[in-house]
């Protein structure tokens, strides 16, 4: 994968399973979803699953994002917070964040 910067968040992203909504195939490498970042601002992100190469519905992974405007949401994050992951209006699954590497985007405390 051909990353030009840092990605901005390391997350545990659970995936809904099929039973209960989610997709009914498999995610692979650069899996870009959208995050819901704050209750009024959905955006996308590229995902880079660090344990598996293969992902699928049902499957807990951690993952790098990659947010495509990190910069227009400033100061949305923390570790612990859950956003949901979505493939447009629809929920696909909850990302927990575990670390932050894009200071843009942190709450400050």
């Amino acid at each position: 994968m051909n990353n030009q910067r840092e990605p901005d968040v390391e997350a545990l992203v659970t995936y809904l399973s099929t039973e209960d909504g989610g997709r009914k195939s498999a995610m692979y490498e650069g899996f870009s979803p959208n995050h819901l970042v704050r209750d009024d601002y959905l955006t996308s992100g590229r995902h880079e699953f660090l344990d598996k190469d293969v992902v699928y519905p049902g499957d807990t992974v951690r993952v790098n994002v990659w947010f495509i405007t990190p910069g227009v949401y400033p100061n949305t994050l923390w570790v612990g917070r859950e956003i949901s992951v979505q493939e447009a209006g629809h929920v696909i699954g909850t990302a927990g964040i575990t670390k932050i590497y894009n200071k843009v985007l942190e709450k400050s405390s």
